[in-house]
């Protein structure tokens, strides 16, 4: 094994995907099992993602989903990826986090982002504005000051006052410039465009600027990784997630993951079809010694120090299979 992959860490991000013919509470519970199973293989940590309103997505709630998997699993990390903060009120995010890892200690993340709601009524419904988005970095700083006692509201954040949650900031768009100034660990993707990738790292890593938080900048890079006994078997896993994302292009609506074998079966549009090859474009998937390689070549351009993963399949057998197999590629202690 490749002593660039045996030192990077390697972890995971499931959106609880419905499927079609199984409705949102199961997905909710396959996370929970998921993740047991993370756990067992020995990733370093599992995320759950904050969607709202979206037919193709369980996870509204992260940290209450964070919860149910933190109490299902023993020594994997558990957070989320993320939790939008332009949605909430920073004091109550403080308060759940000091929650969580007063339950759980030690093994809270606190991954956050700057999106709102996807469509105007989500926003509506949320009490929330796209422009909201742009006070993300006040948001941030106002919340991390909760953990410290210093807010300048006089508030203590009760049970987070004192605690120490890692936090991590989702790099998108201008979110690697707030958090190398805020000093903090950084998730950047997506592999389908490696190049804009790796500049949001360059610039993340030139302007970082040392914080209580961390000291030196920590990169994640985060995207789709597929692994099974073929080529062919690889890439099957990656059509329901590429459909998915080729109709909400076309009809404004993210759905739930079909069969690969229906959307073999489909005739599509010149617009889908589009999409649709451009979404299986770009990620790393193959059989084990395909994918090593490949990442390899990823950690080494990147600099990464971590790996998330964020692979979502009809097939969730075959999706365990391709988690086993890309936990035999990293090494890990329980592959």
């Amino acid at each position: 094994m490749s002593s660039v992959i045996a030192s990077t860490r390697f972890s995971v991000l499931d959106r609880s995907r419905t499927r079609e013919g199984h409705d949102g509470p199961s997905a909710l519970r396959d996370t929970v099992r998921f993740a047991r199973e993370l756990d067992a293989l020995g990733y370093h940590r599992v995320w759950v993602s904050e969607h709202h309103g979206v037919p193709g997505v369980a996870g509204s709630a992260p940290t209450v989903l964070a919860a149910a998997v933190a109490a299902a699993t023993r020594t994997i990390r558990v957070g989320t990826g993320g939790v939008m903060l332009p949605n909430h009120q920073p004091l109550v995010v403080a308060e759940q986090f000091g929650v969580l890892e007063s339950l759980f200690p030690g093994r809270i993340d606190m991954g956050l982002g700057r999106s709102v709601g996807f469509t105007g009524g989500v926003r509506k419904a949320l009490g929330r504005d796209k422009d909201d988005a742009d006070d993300f970095a006040a948001q941030l700083a106002e919340l991390l000051e909760f953990f410290r006692g210093t807010s300048a509201t006089g508030v203590r954040a009760r049970p987070s006052d004192g605690l120490t949650v890692p936090p991590f900031v989702l790099a998108m768009g201008e979110g690697a410039t707030i958090a190398a100034e805020a000093g903090l660990p950084m998730v950047i993707g997506d592999l389908r465009n490696r190049e804009k990738m790796l500049r949001g790292i360059d610039r993340y890593r030139a302007t970082f600027r040392p914080s209580a938080w961390a000291g030196e900048p920590y990169v994640v890079v985060s995207g789709t990784i597929a692994v099974a006994g073929s080529p062919e078997a690889a890439h099957r896993l990656l059509i329901p997630e590429a459909w998915s994302m080729a109709y909400s292009r076309t009809h404004g609506t993210f759905p739930p993951l079909p069969p690969a074998e229906r959307v073999e079966a489909l005739t599509m549009t010149a617009k889908e079809r589009d999409f649709y090859e451009s979404g299986l474009r770009g990620h790393i998937a193959g059989t084990e010694d395909q994918v090593a390689d490949e990442l390899e070549t990823l950690i080494k351009e990147s600099g990464a120090q971590e790996v998330l993963v964020t692979t979502s399949s009809y097939d969730r057998g075959g999706l365990l299979e391709s988690y086993r197999g890309l936990a035999r590629v990293a090494g890990l202690r329980r592959a």
